[in-house]
């Protein structure tokens, strides 16, 4: 069991670094808002998706968050990466900023597989 928790944790804190703190403190800077613009979004979508990314983040790394808001905030994850990859090989084609997101999505997997093994074993 504390195995599992490890690995929970390492994948969940590093979804909460990723998704959560650094587009808190970069979402504003020019290259955040160059890099929206060159995929053919609005400024605003940046914002938007900002604010769900740090929610979700902190909806995945508080312990006693409802079960719910946690798969809301899973799937949402899982949608926000499938779809950067999808954006990036429209306008980029097939390179690294196409594969990242799924590197991400895998840590995302292991942080969600690992988090059912240890709360649907325990009542929280």
């Amino acid at each position: 069991m504390k195995k599992n928790k490890i690995i929970f944790w390492t994948a969940t804190i590093l979804i909460f670094l990723f998704e959560g703190v650094m587009p808190a403190l970069t979402s504003q800077t020019e290259m955040a808002k160059e890099g929206i613009r060159h995929l053919g979004y609005p400024e605003y979508f940046g914002v938007a998706l900002t604010v769900f990314k740090v929610l979700g983040a902190i909806i995945l790394i508080i312990p006693k968050a409802p079960k719910r808001l946690k798969e809301w905030a899973y799937a949402g994850f899982g949608f926000d990466f499938i779809f950067a990859s999808i954006s990036h090989l429209a306008v980029d084609g097939f390179g690294m900023e196409a594969v990242f997101p799924w590197i991400v999505f895998a840590v995302l997997v292991v942080s969600y597989l690992y988090y059912h093994k240890i709360y649907d074993s325990e009542t929280i």
